[in-house]
């Protein structure tokens, strides 16, 4: 069945993990190797610390562990308290593990030793966390390079590490984050392939969702669906982030679904759904939103703007490319949305002048798409050496401002919203409101918004969608009428024999697409 060939599939992954881990440490050395040239034989060593299991505020209850990204990224282990290094000199790799006490056996499993780990993991030593220094010190490394950088997207500072005897190395702090930041930010085909496998089991749940939804449902069942789909028939156990089920004017509300409006009302018939939800499998996810009526029809009015907006997502898709600016791109679907606004009697002027005016901003307030891989918003997208944030109503919200790159991923998501916090000041405002057609735009005020996303690969000479879901009006009504999509259910479906544009992505060991 399906079923088993994706269970054969994530067994095959497994097996191939430190296949996967290998070629992105490969690739990143010999990336150091051509920038440094001599140097590197002389100072490039680096060690970075794990993730720890995290308490529940002062109970003793845990969270479920998620290993840090940077020490993933790197060394790929699951389990927590870890330290890792990796002298790049030799491409000989470390792990450090923690002596755990006997009482771990009873509560948490069988204990395992250093060869189990070296194994699993496919290290050159394992030893534990007390001999960090005395093994760092043995390797006679000049320089120890740490992690040490501010995340642009939270803004929250990682601080150099230190460690009991860390005080005896030359530990330096300026190089290790600007380079793994970069080494994320160009996927490799094994990178590729997984984010092709969570874009597959996401794109599945969310044409589960569209033949499940139905006037009188509750927001929270959809994403019960999600959950439920992705880990069921994926093995996705965790979300990149939480899950946004919004109905009616809550589609207007950017980050809908938290803690304060836990995605809980009753949808009605007429309501436009907007639902961004995406999958974890290995740390990577994906990132996918989708908006459609529950009721299986589209009106007019709904029709129109999500017109604009897919429009708008065509339109990006088909003009990225290496060399291409992504500021440009934002700029691009304002274009597009704003045209169809103005097609649809909702807008009045010259195009060019509401872009002047920012006018795009207050229909979409957001970023037109950021960076992902083991994080939904991924790093590099600011930086030293890099365009800075533009300070314009929705370019300052842009997550990256780069000129797109081969094997970077980026989410492609513009969006329409009404949004009375911004929408109703700029209809006071004479220089919003001459472009704004105040009785068309209140009539759409409580619709909430359409957004589109897909994951998207740069390739050498444009782009691939990892994302596979009905896009069109016309696809939409046919899928929620009850016809098949090319990944609906759980049937198995080649690539090949589809028409989604990731047919064509380099393949890798242990990621297979049933």
């Amino acid at each position: 069945s399906a079923r088993v060939l994706v269970l054969l599939a994530l067994m095959a992954f497994h097996a191939e993990l430190s296949e996967f881990v290998g070629t992105i440490n490969l690739s990143w050395v010999q990336t150091l190797r051509s920038e440094y040239g001599t140097l590197f034989n002389i100072v490039l060593s680096v060690a970075l610390q794990g993730g720890d299991v995290e308490s529940v505020y002062s109970t003793d209850g845990e969270q479920l562990f998620r290993q840090e990204a940077y020490f993933h990224y790197m060394f790929g282990v699951n389990e927590d308290g870890f330290w890792g290094a990796l002298d790049v000199r030799n491409g000989r790799g470390y792990l450090f593990m923690p002596r755990l006490p006997e009482s771990y056996g009873v509560w948490m499993g069988v204990i395992q030793g250093p060869q189990y780990y070296k194994a699993k993991y496919a290290v050159d030593q394992v030893c534990y966390v007390d001999d960090l220094a005395s093994v760092l010190s043995a390797a006679a490394a000049p320089c120890i390079h740490v992690l040490a950088g501010k995340n642009t997207d939270s803004g929250i500072e990682i601080p150099p590490l230190s460690f009991p005897g860390s005080d005896s190395l030359n530990i330096e702090t300026d190089t290790l984050f600007r380079e793994l930041n970069e080494a994320r930010v160009h996927k490799t085909a094994g990178e590729i392939a997984l984010m092709r496998y969570v874009n597959n089991v996401g794109s599945r749940a969310h044409v589960a969702m569209m033949q499940a939804a139905c006037p009188g449902a509750m927001e929270y069942q959809m994403e019960s669906l999600f959950r439920h789909y992705t880990y069921t028939h994926g093995g996705c156990r965790n979300q990149g982030y939480t899950c946004i089920a919004a109905s009616g004017p809550n589609g207007a509300v950017l980050h809908y679904g938290h803690g304060g409006a836990p995605n809980d009302r009753q949808m009605s018939d007429g309501d436009l759904l907007l639902f961004d939800m995406g999958c974890e499998y290995y740390r990577y996810g994906s990132d996918i939103t989708c908006s459609w009526p529950v009721n299986g029809r589209f009106t007019k009015d709904q029709a129109l703007i999500y017109t604009a907006v897919l429009d708008a997502h065509s339109s990006v898709i088909a003009a990225m490319k290496p060399g291409v600016s992504w500021p440009d791109m934002h700029t691009l679907a304002y274009r597009r949305i704003l045209s169809g606004l103005k097609m649809g009697g909702l807008l009045q002027g010259d195009v060019d002048g509401m872009i002047a005016a920012d006018i795009g901003g207050l229909f979409m307030p957001h970023g037109l798409g950021h960076l992902i891989g083991i994080d939904t918003h991924d790093v590099g997208g600011y930086g030293v050496g890099f365009p800075p944030r533009i300070q314009r109503p929705g370019y300052k919200s842009l997550r990256t401002a780069r000129v797109l790159e081969e094997g970077m991923i980026i989410t492609v998501e513009p969006g329409c919203y009404f949004n009375p916090v911004l929408l109703l000041p700029a209809l006071e405002n004479p220089q919003h409101s001459k472009y704004l057609v105040k009785d068309a735009i209140m009539r759409f005020m409580k619709m909430g918004g359409v957004r589109i996303e897909d994951n998207v690969v740069v390739t050498a000479d444009g782009s691939l969608s990892l994302t596979d879901v009905p896009r069109t009006v016309q696809e939409i009504e046919a899928v929620m009428a009850g016809k098949a999509w090319p990944f609906a259910g759980i049937q198995g479906v080649s690539v090949a024999e589809t028409q989604n544009s990731i047919a064509g992505v380099p393949d890798a060991p242990g990621v297979a697409v049933v």
